[in-house]
């Protein structure tokens, strides 16, 4: 009578175990990676399940040992570059550490970022990296902290949750080359929307990141004798179609801005595209920077000059951090701070004659 090969997916660790002539129990040791057996036994049972074709039960295992082996990671924005490249770093550390990585995107909302956050400890995740979207409302990762779950946030600082945290030192150093070549004039393009769009202070502002660099930006400004550089900034940029809505206001006015710095490259993508649209030059008419070094900068007519943020090695730096925990190492929070540059191409010039006048 002819057999049916068993289904992988019903292949048991006492399946396993039976093959390789040993107890479940040794057989779990073996497969679940704990525990000491023989170098010979080991052997016995890891080729009986090669031979079996046996697929272990994450959940069981993580039930048996305490650890999933994996690292949920929640970001802000997927599509945005910076994002993908931290990512990258992320799961390249976590795979050379023996981990897997969960990922999932909040699209900047808290109760998205929640609800993940949920999500993801339900999965029986060892440990967290999240790019918090708000300082408001933290209480989901003062409960991970409580908990004693392993937690690392990305690129955003909070000052009132002392876990291990990486960002970038990115705070006014592009304005400077701006306000070095007589730009007065500097227009700051944010994603961040806030009630009414219209920036008042920096209490509308509930993302670290953004908050330090308009707090930069502002600094700079003023250091620059640019008198209440506030109205210079403009929130909002939540999408390319509202990018183009503001950047067209900004060009169409009487008095437009010499120089506009952009909070992303995707930002600055569309900025540039109105920018052209409006029959404007770069640098000639108009100055532009980004943050981001994304591949599109450097190809374009002229290049734009960047911030180059470290962001592969963000992502990377903050999950050693957390693996670093996660096998066990007692240590106080650490905060660290990569350094950035400029990467200066063609894209800044002195702004054009009678146009470095201030707003009115």
């Amino acid at each position: 009578m002819k057999t049916t090969a068993p289904n992988p997916r019903s292949i048991t660790v006492r399946d396993v175990a039976r093959a390789a002539d040993v107890s479940k129990a040794t057989a779990a040791r073996v497969l679940g990676g704990y525990g000491v057996v023989s170098d010979a036994i080991r052997a016995d049972v890891m080729a009986a399940a090669k031979t079996l074709n046996y697929c272990p039960n994450e959940l069981a295992r993580s039930m048996t040992t305490g650890r999933s082996g994996i690292i949920g990671v929640v970001v802000g924005d997927i599509e945005n570059p910076f994002f993908s490249l931290a990512v990258r770093g992320i799961t390249d550390a976590a795979w050379a550490a023996g981990f897997n990585v969960i990922l999932a995107n909040s699209g900047e909302r808290i109760e998205v970022e929640k609800a993940a956050v949920r999500l993801l400890v339900g999965k029986r995740v060892d440990g967290l990296i999240v790019t918090p979207s708000e300082l408001r409302d933290i209480s989901h990762l003062r409960d991970i902290h409580r908990s004693a779950r392993p937690l690392a946030l990305l690129d955003r600082a909070l000052p009132d949750l002392d876990v291990d945290t990486v960002t970038a030192d990115d705070r006014g150093i592009t304005i400077c080359i701006l306000a070095d070549a007589g730009h007065r004039k500097i227009t700051y393009v944010i994603a961040v929307d806030a009630e009414g769009r219209e920036y008042r202070d920096l209490g509308q502002i509930y993302t670290s990141s953004i908050r330090e660099r308009i707090d930069g930006f502002l600094t700079v400004c003023r250091d620059a004798g640019i008198e209440r550089p506030e109205r210079y900034v403009r929130l909002g940029a939540t999408s390319p179609a509202e990018t183009r809505r503001i950047t067209d206001r900004l060009l169409s006015g009487p008095d437009r801005p010499t120089a506009i710095l952009a909070s992303d490259s995707v930002i600055a993508l569309e900025i540039f595209r109105v920018i052209r649209q409006h029959g404007l030059r770069v640098p000639e008419d108009i100055s532009l920077i980004t943050f981001h070094d994304a591949d599109w900068t450097s190809v374009t007519t002229p290049p734009i000059t960047v911030i180059d943020q470290p962001d592969y090695a963000l992502g990377k730096s903050v999950a050693e951090l957390l693996i670093r925990r996660l096998k066990g190492e007692v240590r106080p929070p650490e905060k660290l701070i990569l350094p950035t540059a400029i990467i200066e191409r063609g894209s800044v010039g002195p702004p054009m004659e009678g146009q470095g006048r201030p707003f009115p």
